[in-house]
């Protein structure tokens, strides 16, 4: 009787080399993961400051100071300060209807005064707006009433690269934009994802953003932006002369 040997088979070298291709392409991915994770807090950073948006003041008619201020209303302060530096004669404090008879702009007026806006230059004006598209479209009409055509818009930091989006496409054609950031405590654009409201603010940014462009999206830029260098009669503050 004669003795067979077992006929061992034999890996292909292609075989070998779809192995040696995907050892490759692991080590490849995990030394990439390796190096986004210690880079992550610049990228972290990066995004978050992705939504500030902070033009050099220049002179205006009016600074409309959005709704919703936050609890140590540092819109009110940032909008104070800047007609303070003299950027412009008046202050408008939009704020939605809480009753019929109280409005956050009336709690923004009181802000106002209480960091030296003198009521005089400060224009109330409430509105049923329930989000910031809405607030945009009634601000719009608010501001052609009265023929204004700079507009500087003060809202928070981590708001301000969404309501430029929104207002650019909203406000009367021809209009003169600004958009400024103003300081807000809940929110470190350098450090957001340290704290759970840091987070939740910015994948709500994330998400208004988008349902933003989605609305909007038959709508073209008809604002201008304004600079102290290409707004015609742009008046400089004897402050910063």
């Amino acid at each position: 009787m004669r003795w067979i040997s077992p006929v061992v088979a034999r890996p292909a070298h292609g075989q070998r080399g779809g192995i040696f291709f995907r050892l490759l392409f692991l080590i490849f991915s995990l030394a990439i993961l390796f190096a986004l994770y210690l880079a992550r807090n610049p990228l972290l950073r990066l995004a978050g400051n992705f939504w500030v948006v902070d033009d050099p003041p220049a002179h205006v008619d009016a600074i409309v100071v959005l709704s919703d201020d936050n609890y140590y209303a540092e819109r009110a302060a940032r909008a104070a300060e800047l007609f303070k530096a003299g950027w412009a004669p008046r202050v408008v404090a939009s704020g939605r209807n809480l009753r019929p008879y109280a409005s956050m702009a009336e709690l923004m007026q009181h802000d106002l005064k209480d960091r030296g806006v003198p009521e005089s230059a400060v224009v109330r004006f409430p509105n049923r707006a329930e989000n910031t598209r809405e607030e945009a479209a009634a601000v719009s009409e608010f501001v052609a009433s009265h023929g204004w055509k700079r507009v500087l818009v003060v809202t928070s930091n981590y708001h301000t690269r969404r309501a430029r989006y929104i207002y650019e496409r909203l406000l009367p054609a021809g209009t003169a934009l600004q958009v400024s950031a103003a300081h807000d405590s809940e929110f470190d654009p350098s450090g957001w994802w340290r704290t759970r409201l840091g987070v939740k603010i910015f994948f709500y940014e994330t998400g208004g953003l988008l349902v933003a462009m989605w609305e909007l999206r038959h709508n073209d830029v008809r604002a201008t932006e304004a600079s102290l260098l290409h707004l015609p009669g742009a008046l400089v503050p004897s402050c910063m002369l």
